[in-house]
């Protein structure tokens, strides 16, 4: 097993393997147990490591599936227009159809142009005349898809990647995967989302909120693809089956908040992993179109959602198993505890 030089980074290096190959029985322990050190250990031993206790699987995407983009809207046509211009003109991936769902716009204006995009073969208007409830306007979508992939989109998203559906895809047709979420930025380039963090704030807060763009984030995560408990349904795939196998969003408890957390944590219980890609970069134009929590009635149902997925997640938001429990629970930026 590699020489005497060698075997304390042996020894380490066969720790972290092992966890991976048991990830279902991994435990957090808040203490330095080992330190790496340094050494002249060959590459060949780390690749004979890999080979012998992890075996690698090259996912394609040669199926080429189509991927049924859901996306809803009342009105706010600018940014509408913004997001559908951006994916039919910069994405390379072309096997794709757009469905816009329209919870009762009222202005001319929007529902002019719903009849002009609708000609375009892969796109289609599907009208939801009910008050807004976001699981059950994207249940309602999914259910006339006709993709072998689904992607939640927010009318407030804008592509940058022309690759990104590319760059999502072979995350998500692999069969160990769940949901994939991409890194979205606001407009003035700081990062919106970088993977879900559960348990900080009420209930999750984004990884690396307001990081540069160009950040390296804590343990260089800003830079590869990498599994969190939960990622944003402003921009997820999904396999459709798997959508339906969970039962979707909660439209019954989770009308605006924190769906796409429970249904990320709906997933990941029945042993997918989620997965954050910083390769699929997109503008997150956030809340624009539904606004802030800020009225007596939209406080009540807040409270009533961050009550639901305490009493139903508490476990998980108590101790995120993709979060160190020596890090800060109030900010997104990976500091430790105040009381560490």
């Amino acid at each position: 097993m590699g020489s005497s030089v060698c075997q304390n980074t042996v020894s380490d290096e066969l720790l972290i393997w092992w966890g991976l190959v048991q990830k279902q029985r991994i435990g957090h322990i808040p203490f330095i147990l080992s330190r790496l050190k340094k050494t002249t250990c060959s590459d060949l031993t780390h690749q004979n490591l890999i080979k012998r206790y992890y075996q690698s699987k090259v996912y394609q995407t040669d199926n080429n599936p189509l991927v049924s983009l859901i996306i809803p809207t009342r009105d706010g046509l600018g940014i509408l227009k913004q997001c559908i211009s951006s994916i039919i003109k910069l994405s390379t991936y072309k096997h794709y159809e757009i469905i816009i769902v329209d919870n009762d716009s009222q202005q001319p204006a929007t529902k002019a142009y719903l009849r002009r995009i609708q000609r375009l073969n892969n796109v289609t208007v599907i009208s939801y005349p009910h008050p807004f409830n976001y699981s059950a306007i994207n249940n309602f979508a999914v259910k006339q898809a006709k993709g072998e992939v689904i992607g939640l989109i927010n009318n407030d998203i804008e592509v940058i990647t022309p690759t990104w559906l590319e760059k999502m895809l072979q995350y998500v047709m692999r069969e160990d995967v769940g949901c994939v979420g991409a890194k979205l930025l606001y407009p003035d380039m700081r990062i919106q989302h970088a993977g879900v963090i559960c348990g900080v704030g009420n209930v999750a807060a984004h990884a690396h909120r307001f990081f540069d763009k160009n950040a390296s984030g804590y343990l260089n995560r800003l830079n590869y693809a990498g599994e969190y408990s939960a990622v944003t349904a402003a921009c997820l795939l999904v396999r459709k089956e798997l959508y339906q196998q969970v039962g979707g969003l909660d439209e019954t408890h989770l009308t605006v908040a924190y769906n796409d957390v429970d249904f990320c944590l709906k997933v990941r219980q029945l042993g997918y992993r989620n997965i954050y890609t910083p390769k699929a970069v997109l503008f997150h134009h956030e809340s624009i179109s539904r606004g802030k929590e800020d009225t007596p009635k939209k406080l009540k149902r807040y409270r009533s959602e961050v009550k639901y997925m305490w009493n139903k997640w508490g476990d998980v938001l108590n101790n995120d198993p993709m979060y160190n429990p020596n890090l800060t629970r109030t900010k997104e930026d990976f500091s430790l505890r105040d009381d560490f």
